[in-house]
């Protein structure tokens, strides 16, 4: 290093997404710009966290995708060489533990070099605020303008930096949170056996650690490519946990057994039943409503996203349980964590935090309270999950795609049909209402809906659906996708 950094005409500009700043690696994503975003974030989070001269710390960590450990280096001195004080991982680990420790070490904030679930070219970089979760829009626009003003670096390998092993700690506190001894006695006595898909990703390790005992761990080694797919926890990149957790049932039929994926940096969770069907969050959360409420302690709102399952809202009736929802993105979800009492908050794209904890997605410690719920009831999560279902008279099932368009353009086309000419009947159904909070939202007499929403820096469409049966479910969504084929 040791040379001056700075942008270069023609590059695509820095803008930062729903959680932090990513691009494609040797493209868009350097060690030169890394250099330049990582101080620039640095002080705009002394400008806003910082209540005293003398606080001038920045916590920088990393994923285990390419070169991210390289990054972070280059990230920390570019951090120290503008004035501050770093503490640098000397390891990788899941992001919600750098930014709980951004919290409880009263830091500035966390750095944090990981792509979460994309695709293997990609790096990123997520910035964490003093109050342990991702910081909003209106301090990442302060990042981009600092960056527009693109201010000379010196060589920033001179400065010192510390190093620092952000897992104890992390984990000691997870153990704090749950019925350690019932999970433990469970898995040692051989009525539960716990598998852990980690997708090559941050959560490795990470089960084991906290309850040292026995865990399965599936794609634990480190593989920047993500086996030619993506660290997201989708049944499509999951044949192999499906495959193991089947077997296993089959050989241990007086046994329970589930298995959890987590995404790239471990702030996103699904699971796989002992019977093998995969539950997304959209399952996994009004389970952990039940499981949270029943345990006594545990108070305060449900939030949800507009396309959670309306499952939630019903378990949450169940225990008299208020629920706040919001537009799509865990932003939403962690603003007003730090405004209510809150049980838990969940997107149906697999992030659920707690309000006993940082307003922060935490994939590891969702699998503790699932585990704890396995533990405690004695059966299996198919069981919970039917139980729920008899006590609401909720069966309906869900599904999402996402469809690719020609261009921005189409896009336009279609947001400008939706505004001038929402749908009054969809797939045969009457539409009844339409919530336009995020997206456009149909909702049908028998209770079903359907989620128009659109990608805000892609030409992508987001297609959600609820409605009693599979074969509704896909009908309601191949009939959306051929509408918006229909628009040139």
């Amino acid at each position: 290093m040791g040379e001056n950094y700075g942008l270069r005409s023609g590059e695509n500009p820095i803008k930062f997404g729903t959680d932090g700043w990513r691009g494609r690696i040797a493209a868009d994503y350097t060690f030169a710009r890394v250099a330049i975003v990582a101080p620039a974030a640095a002080r705009v989070l002394a400008e806003v966290y910082g209540n005293s001269g003398d606080n001038r710390k920045v916590l920088v960590g990393y994923d285990r995708r390419f070169m991210a450990e390289d990054f972070a280096r280059t990230a920390a001195f570019a951090i120290a060489a503008a004035g501050f004080e770093v503490w640098l991982s000397d390891s990788y680990a899941p992001t919600p533990a750098f930014s709980w420790l951004a919290n409880t070490q009263k830091a500035l904030g966390a750095i944090v070099i990981t792509a979460s679930h994309n695709p293997a070219g990609y790096l990123g970089l997520k910035v964490k605020g003093a109050f342990g979760g991702s910081v909003g829009p209106e301090i990442t626009q302060r990042i981009e303008a600092l960056i527009e003003e693109n201010p000379p670096m010196g060589a920033v390998d001179r400065f010192p930096v510390q190093t620092f092993d952000p897992w104890p700690a992390y984990c000691e506190m997870l153990r704090q949170k749950v019925d350690l001894a019932a999970i433990r006695q469970a898995i040692s006595a051989g009525k539960l056996t716990v598998f852990a898909d980690v997708m090559h990703g941050a959560a490795a390790t990470g089960l084991a650690r906290v309850l040292d005992v026995p865990v399965q761990e599936i794609n634990g080694d480190r593989n920047p490519l993500f086996d030619g797919g993506a660290p997201e926890p989708l049944p499509k990149y999951l044949s192999r946990l499906f495959r193991e957790v089947v077997r296993q049932g089959r050989q241990q039929q007086d046994a329970l057994c589930v298995g959890f994926a987590f995404d790239g940096d471990a702030d996103r969770i699904a699971a796989v039943d002992g019977q093998g069907n995969f539950l997304s969050s959209q399952i996994l959360i009004p389970i952990l409503i039940q499981h949270l409420a029943q345990r006594g302690g545990n108070g305060g709102e449900v939030i949800k996203t507009v396309s959670g399952s309306d499952l939630i809202a019903r378990v949450a009736a169940l225990y008299d349980l208020p629920v706040f929802e919001t537009p799509i993105g865990y932003k939403y979800i962690a603003d007003r964590m730090l405004q209510s009492q809150v049980l838990l908050g969940g997107e149906e794209s697999g992030g659920i935090g707690y309000g006993t904890h940082v307003p922060e997605r935490d994939a590891l410690l969702s699998a503790l309270y699932v585990l704890e719920a396995i533990a405690h009831s004695g059966f299996d999560l198919s069981e919970i999950y039917a139980d729920l279902q008899a006590k609401t008279g909720y069966t309906f099932v869900y599904d999402r795609i996402d469809l690719p368009l020609a261009s921005m353009e189409v896009r336009s086309r279609l947001l400008s049909q939706l505004e001038s000419s929402p749908f009054s009947t969809i797939a045969g159904l009457v539409v009844v209402d339409v919530l336009a909070v995020d997206g456009y939202k149909f909702r049908f007499a028998d209770g079903s809906w359907l989620l128009i929403r659109f990608s805000g820096t892609e030409p992508v469409l987001r297609l959600y659906c609820e409605a009693p049966t599979w074969d509704q479910v896909r009908h309601t969504l191949a009939w959306a996708r051929d509408w918006a084929n229909s628009v040139v």
